[in-house]
């Protein structure tokens, strides 16, 4: 029987944002048809453990205008809309979604703000124009506002009395992952 991955989605007019997050997946396997129906299959783990994902979407989709990203945590599908319009939701069956599918907030963009993330690129790479962050003293450093002057330097030891020793990770010969052993004093 196979699993789920967990599954995370956002949309924009024309495209649809799937994300399966399956760390070293294997044997990737993926169909999109024109009617809207995704299907997703692989294997990951040492065991292969197979996992699948079979959804039927709001509305037909450009199959030959869709792409897929593979990568070593997830795998990335970028689906175009057969018509440019918002869908009201992901799936053709109303009601509760299944428990995998998650909204993607990273790239979530409300339809009525679509317009200004593409003028303004409101998001990870933002552009703030000609905002002068120097004039909002936020503290920090030489060169961040600080007073002339001052300096963090307090001379105090209390941080590095506290601070204890972490042995170092050890590997087993037979896996390949590392393991950490702390002793209690």
């Amino acid at each position: 029987m196979s699993r789920h991955p967990s599954v995370k989605w956002a949309q924009r007019s024309d495209v649809i944002f799937i994300t399966v997050e399956l760390p070293d997946a294997q044997d990737v396997k993926l169909k999109l048809e024109p009617e809207g129906k995704f299907f997703f299959s692989a294997t990951s783990g040492v065991d292969k453990i197979p996992y699948e994902v079979d959804l039927d979407l709001h509305d037909k989709v450009d199959v030959d205008e869709s792409k897929a990203s593979v990568g070593k945590r997830n795998i990335c599908y970028l689906v175009k809309k057969a018509e440019n319009k918002w869908w009201s939701r992901l799936l053709k069956r109303e009601g509760k979604p299944p428990v995998f599918l998650k909204v993607d907030w990273d790239r979530w963009v409300d339809e009525d703000e679509e317009d200004q993330v593409q003028d303004n690129k409101v998001g990870p790479d933002m552009d703030y124009g000609d905002f002068d962050f120097s004039k909002l003293n936020m503290g920090g450093g030489e060169g961040f506002g600080a007073p002339e002057g001052e300096d963090d330097d307090d001379d105090s030891d209390t941080e590095e009395e506290n601070v204890e020793e972490v042995p170092p990770l050890k590997k087993d010969a037979s896996s390949s992952a590392a393991e950490l052993e702390v002793k209690k004093d």
